[in-house]
């Protein structure tokens, strides 16, 4: 009998898309996702799902090594990944899986024993180690996508992001833009020569020589990921006049005087990749035009919904869906508006809550269930490798998910997540550095949430977080200097710094040389 295992990483996408788990409205009423429910059905839905770090790059070195960002460090966009942490892709190796990738992981390469010259030290979206690279796909850079577009006869712009600039359609003309929607007209191309089509079609391809074989798979998909722009039909297929209006509880001007974090993001433009031609003013952006935003990504978001369809249809058609382990994810959210955010760089749960299905076709307890237990996105890599036959790594910060799979009830499981991100750079000085005069080593924070509370911890003597998600589930009332919260505070604190203490890195350290050798616990 073979084995395979498929793991989706959708970039970008809110939990909300595919279930009502926030609290901004029912976007996935708004824009059916059937595919991805109609998979629900047979998998188990894991509702508190959260990425422990954000953006792209760190999200994907946790997702990929199992370790906190405070571990592995790969903390930024271009931040190396230390040769020494492994990655999914190599452990599975241990396992006589070969780690097949279609599309990206966002992999700095470690400088470490590589020449200056090395193009790899150029891209911050390289190839996580132990990965073969089946279809080079990546959101900054040409690749065979912009080849097969050219031979398709499309004129392909001599500037890489304008082939991400809509093409301007009168039908879709507002007051604000006479000459046509720059979000809601269409991509350039065509929706069955998109990116997320050309991806879909290059992993069939190469899934269908290996239906006799075991394999392992990683798709990863670039969109509902900015610049907002998608194919006709999917630019109008989602009315922005039936979407609930993003959470706003304070106003922009409001927000500013409220912490130092908000003003940083609102005293210069910011996003401005949020479509192609957008000036980063946040404040100009209107209720239609915000809504047209949030339109246009849940249409890409069910363009790709329409694509995993396609796979899930192939797996079937093959024989293959009852020998392979799906899990379907995100490396992290999309704030959408709410809190007049855009973007994923934000300690709320529309950033930092993603979708988690897993459906294991050998666990039928598990087909159709939900549980709402705190999971994070380091669970997948020990995840994917018990069940690929690999032995439990003591380094890893996350833990197996196969128990819950199997319809047991850990006793010992996490009764919180957490989650950390950089707001500085090393080569210049960002927004929030100007703003709070912090050093680059002083720019982040920490969030720790509770069923009841959220707690986010600001590096430099910044002050605090906290939002009680019982009776403020939309993060709008910031408690931190109400006196009544005090002792809250500071039990939180306490049980962040318990949290980064007894998760501190681990591969070494419970190992202890002796006379009769090396002594590791066995």
């Amino acid at each position: 009998m073979t084995k395979k295992a498929l793991l989706i990483v959708i970039d970008q996408f809110r939990a909300d898309c595919i279930a009502h788990t926030l609290n901004s409205g029912s976007l996935s009423a708004a824009a059916p996702l059937p595919n991805l429910q109609a998979l629900m059905q047979q998998s188990m839905t894991f509702t508190q799902h959260y990425t422990v770090t954000t953006p792209c790059g760190p999200s994907r070195a946790s997702l990929l090594t199992g370790l906190y960002a405070m571990n592995h460090r790969s903390v930024r966009n271009g931040t190396p990944l230390a040769a020494h942490h492994k990655t999914l892709g190599q452990y599975l190796r241990t396992t006589g899986y070969e780690p097949l990738l279609f599309g990206y992981t966002d992999a700095s390469a470690d400088p470490l024993d590589r020449h200056p010259n090395d193009p790899d030290l150029k891209d911050y979206e390289g190839l996580s180690p132990g990965f073969s690279e089946m279809v080079r796909m990546r959101l900054e850079s040409a690749g065979p996508w912009v080849g097969y577009l050219k031979s398709k006869g499309y004129a392909v712009p001599s500037q890489y992001w304008d082939l991400y600039k809509a093409e301007l359609d009168a039908s879709t003309a507002t007051a604000q833009f006479p000459k046509g929607s720059p979000v809601r007209s269409p991509a350039l191309y065509a929706c069955e020569d998109s990116d997320t089509a050309f991806l879909t079609d290059r992993t069939l391809e190469t899934l269908s020589a290996l239906d006799s074989t075991s394999w392992f798979s990683l798709l990863t998909y670039i969109k509902p990921h900015p610049p907002l722009v998608a194919p006709s039909p999917y630019n109008t297929c989602v009315a922005p006049e039936s979407l609930p209006k993003p959470v706003v509880g304070s106003s922009i001007a409001q927000l500013r005087q409220e912490h130092p974090f908000f003003a940083s993001i609102f005293t210069e433009p910011y996003n401005t990749g949020l479509y192609i031609g957008f000036d980063g003013q946040i404040d100009s952006l209107d209720d239609a035009h915000v809504a047209e935003l949030r339109a246009v990504y849940l249409g890409l978001a069910m363009e790709v919904d329409e694509h995993i369809g396609r796979v899930i249809r192939f797996l079937r058609e093959t024989g293959q869906y009852d020998d392979t382990l799906i899990v379907i994810t995100a490396d992290h959210g999309e704030m959408l508006g709410d809190q007049h955010l855009w973007g994923k760089n934000f300690p709320f749960d529309a950033a930092l809550r993603i979708p988690l299905i897993i459906r294991d076709p050998h666990a039928p307890v598990s087909h159709g269930c939900t549980t709402d237990v705190f999971t994070e996105s380091i669970d997948i890599a020990p995840t994917l490798i018990e069940w690929c036959g690999g032995e439990t790594q003591p380094a890893l910060d996350g833990a197996s998910l196969m128990p819950w799979l199997r319809g047991e009830n850990p006793a010992d499981w996490r009764d919180h997540v957490f989650a950390e991100a950089e707001l500085g750079e090393p080569d210049a000085p960002t927004d929030y550095q100007r703003v709070t005069q912090l050093p680059v080593e002083q720019a982040n924070y920490a969030v720790l949430r509770t069923k009841h509370y959220k707690y986010v911890h600001f590096n430099g003597g910044i002050p605090p977080l906290l939002f009680d998600l019982e009776s403020d589930p939309d993060e709008t009332h910031n408690l931190a200097s109400d006196t009544r919260y005090q002792s809250v505070l500071l039990e939180l604190s306490a049980q962040m710094l318990d949290h980064r203490m007894s998760h501190a890195e681990h591969s070494r350290s419970g190992m202890k040389l002796t006379g009769d050798g090396v002594w590791s616990g066995s």
